[in-house]
């Protein structure tokens, strides 16, 4: 093996899960490896912190995912290139089967005849950022060239500066407060949003708190539906939201991608729990507090005791 392998790392589609997967993406990029980074066109910007050594844009569609990985292999010469898949998926480790990439990944699916390094899922139960790092781990030791064993205790997005609150118009002598009142999809049939944001917001507001969301485009309406008293911030980039989320003194939201983003920049956070188990999808960060817990939404109350704990006697 190359004293510097090239590996084509198939991440998976969700921003959550992507954040999740960074510490893999660091351990590689620590042991000299060239990542060349898979992933759904908007993971581009968010990982440019990262020297990457490519990044191949991933539709979601298998022949066209194929002929692109195809095509950039075969663009850049890229002929020792191993493949790492993420995703459990069939899609996912039959398009590198197509480009002619030797993929290891997780068996499942009916997959296993598709990886050229099929490897057992740990029986014990893993939180998702250990069960993605072990699958990394494995592989990398398949290939002789190891990486770290064991996975960093918090996420790190790197490329994202401090920014002072007046960037974002908010005033940093105010207690600011960014609530995520929206959650894409259903968790097993269920809605992921806890439903008192509306009563959070109007509770801080008359404790002259700033109350702010800054949603993407498509998910404003419902933003507006849970929160309308909330004050609506135009959308931003991937960055420039990982940068308000460090800037506010509070980041409060479901257990969604905002929750993961503000783990992997260290933000204070409360993510909240009603219908998903945070042993396996919470916050990998010592900053964020669950409340909550599967089948039972917490209060109002429990949320503003964390927001604003009882003064010291």
């Amino acid at each position: 093996m190359s004293t510097s392998p090239l590996l084509y790392l198939r991440l998976p589609n969700w921003l959550g899960d992507v954040c999740m997967t960074l510490p893999i993406l660091e351990a590689f990029l620590a042991r000299n490896y060239r990542v060349v980074v898979c992933a759904r066109p908007w993971a581009k910007t968010l990982l440019s912190g990262y020297a990457l050594s490519g990044f191949v844009p991933m539709s979601g569609h298998l022949r066209t995912d194929a002929h692109t990985l195809k095509q950039f292999k075969k663009t850049h010469g890229h002929h020792d290139a191993l493949g790492l898949s993420l995703p459990d998926s069939l899609s996912s480790a039959l398009a590198f089967a197509w480009a002619r990439i030797p993929c290891a990944g997780y068996k499942d699916d009916g997959r296993s005849w598709l990886l050229r390094w099929a490897i057992d899922k740990p029986q014990e139960s893993l939180h998702a950022v250990e069960r993605w790092y072990h699958l990394a781990q494995v592989a990398a030791q398949s290939w002789q060239h190891p990486i770290a064993p064991k996975v960093a205790s918090s996420l790190h997005l790197a490329g994202v500066p401090d920014a002072k609150p007046a960037k974002f118009g908010l005033n940093s002598q105010q207690c600011n407060i960014l609530i995520a009142p929206t959650a894409v999809g259903l968790h097993k049939g269920r809605v992921k949003v806890w439903p008192h944001f509306e009563m959070l917001t109007q509770r801080l507001q008359a404790q002259g708190m700033n109350v702010l969301m800054c949603p993407p485009p498509n998910e404003v309406e419902q933003a507006l539906t849970n929160a309308p008293s909330a004050t609506l911030l135009d959308p931003l980039s991937l960055l420039d939201f990982a940068q308000l989320c460090k800037s506010v003194d509070w980041v409060v939201c479901n257990d969604s991608g905002v929750s993961h983003l503000a783990a992997a920049v260290d933000a204070k956070q409360i993510t909240l729990i009603g219908v998903t188990d945070p042993t396996n999808t919470g916050p990998w960060s010592d900053q964020a507090h669950c409340l909550g817990h599967l089948d039972h939404w917490p209060s109002v109350d429990q949320v503003l005791t964390v927001l604003q704990p009882a003064p010291n006697p």
